[in-house]
């Protein structure tokens, strides 16, 4: 029986999932990580290496996806995903106050907390969506990939202006009770927002063959084009987030802009990013057609977008105080956006395309990869400038030829995206599968932020 596939209601609902995933990890790398360096006096390197451990987890989401793939159902693996980040987010502040008179104890609840939120959130994004794009249409993908974007985002927006209110007269007793409160209302939304969704939009999943992880891990990778999809999003990824670090920092040197002027430079690139999204997602859902809905244009269009503003933001170090740089970070937001979108979009149908039981896995695997690259470019491309200006004797110079190499990440990751085959296309031959006797999935896949 063919499943009706989700509503735009359904869609939000799952969305809401993510709202709820970003409420708890926006106090963990925001609240937690100034408490550690301002109140409790600690290096700037324990929380980031606390921060590592988190993006070090990601490497586990092939078996977060294989497992859901056996069950064969999503919701309980969003559920207990869910409750891992929960108590691991409740868990780093209890660790922080604890830091506060036993440091090594502390210290000690924090690696395990920080263990437990990267395993949860890996647990619980893939499955999310993985049973996201199980239901949704091919003309929806890209409207589906912005709508559970924006509302992570969103989950980000409400959550760090609330916490800090009631935060206020900062004590460790006030850090456990707001951070106790988020993770249990966050945990109440995400079982309200999945109750009865993936009975309803996606058909039963037949039983599926039980290979053994190594084996069904080793078919994902055995594929040409999941290969090659990998690929794309571990360099296209490490682009992406090597200039997160590194904007602000360039914008004062280069031109002598004050704190408040640069926070402000990259709330205009956050509003870029925004708009490309939505641009997207009313391109492919409202007009679509051949080529205005191929989302694999999109994704080649938002990678030389962003690497042509990293050319021109580079060039500014020589340009001078004339050049238009919130000009040339506003088009990079905008390319972000869409290149984001896109990629959500396409691997929502690559995934769909293969084996349907190795989808999870598949997804695990992209995950993955977007992970150890999210985590790796903001490290590289602080390193990767100190290095620079070793060589280099203006401090400006050193960070645009960083922006440069990540321009040409932005490049090469649209030559990978061209040979990227058409979802459409890549599904063909597993159909064959599928008539044989392989157990049948509705599309599936996703991608996640962070």
């Amino acid at each position: 029986m063919a499943a009706p596939g989700f509503s735009w209601t359904q869609i939000v609902r799952l969305g809401l999932v993510q709202t709820a995933l970003g409420a708890v990890v926006v106090l963990i790398t925001s609240t937690i990580n100034r408490v550690m360096v301002v109140e409790l006096a600690l290096p700037a390197l324990v929380p980031g290496l606390l921060l590592g451990l988190h993006y070090g987890v990601q490497c586990l989401r092939p078996r977060w996806g294989y497992g859901s793939d056996r069950h064969g159902r999503r919701t309980p693996w969003i559920v207990g995903g869910m409750a891992a980040l929960c108590l691991g987010g409740f868990g780093t502040a209890c660790a922080t106050a604890l830091a506060a008179s036993h440091l090594a104890a502390g210290l000690a609840l924090a690696v395990l907390a920080f263990l437990t939120v990267g395993m949860g959130a890996g647990a619980a994004g893939t499955s999310l969506l993985v049973l996201l794009s199980s239901g949704v249409a091919e003309a929806r993908r890209g409207a589906a990939a912005t709508i559970v974007w924006v509302m992570m985002i969103a989950g980000f927006a409400v959550t760090a202006p609330l916490a800090g209110h009631f935060l206020d007269p900062f004590s460790g007793a006030r850090l456990m009770a707001v951070s106790g409160t988020v993770s249990v209302l966050a945990f109440a939304v995400a079982c309200l927002a999945v109750a009865g969704v993936e009975r309803r939009g996606v058909a039963p999943a037949a039983a599926v063959q039980k290979a053994p992880f190594g084996h069904v891990l080793a078919r994902v990778l055995a594929e040409p084009e999941a290969r090659r999809f990998t690929l794309f999003i571990f360099v296209s990824m490490l682009a992406y987030s090597a200039q997160e670090l590194i904007l602000e920092p360039y914008a004062g040197l280069a031109f002598a802009m004050t704190p408040g002027a640069t926070t402000k430079l990259s709330g205009l690139q956050h509003g870029g990013v925004l708009l490309g999204m939505l641009g997207v997602a009313a391109v492919t859902a409202g007009i679509g057609g051949p080529v205005l809905g191929s989302l694999r244009l999109w994704t080649v269009a938002g990678c030389l977008g962003s690497g042509l503003s990293l050319l021109a933001i580079a060039a500014a170090a020589s340009a001078g105080p004339g050049f238009p740089l919130r000009g040339a970070v506003f088009a990079l937001g905008v390319a972000n956006g869409v290149y984001a979108v896109a990629a959500i979009g396409t691997m929502m149908g690559l995934a769909g395309a293969g084996d349907p039981a190795e989808r999870g896995t598949r997804m695990g695997v992209w995950g993955a990869a977007q992970g150890v690259a999210f985590g790796a470019g903001g490290f590289l491309g602080t390193l990767c400038v100190d290095l620079a200006r070793l060589v280099v004797d203006e401090p400006a110079r050193a960070y645009a030829a960083v922006f440069t190499a990540e321009a040409v990440l932005f490049g090469l990751s649209a030559v990978i995206a061209l040979r990227l085959a058409a979802p459409s296309a890549a599904s063909a031959p597993r159909r064959e599968n599928a008539l044989a006797g392989v157990a049948r999935l509705s599309l599936g896949s996703g991608f996640e932020a962070r």
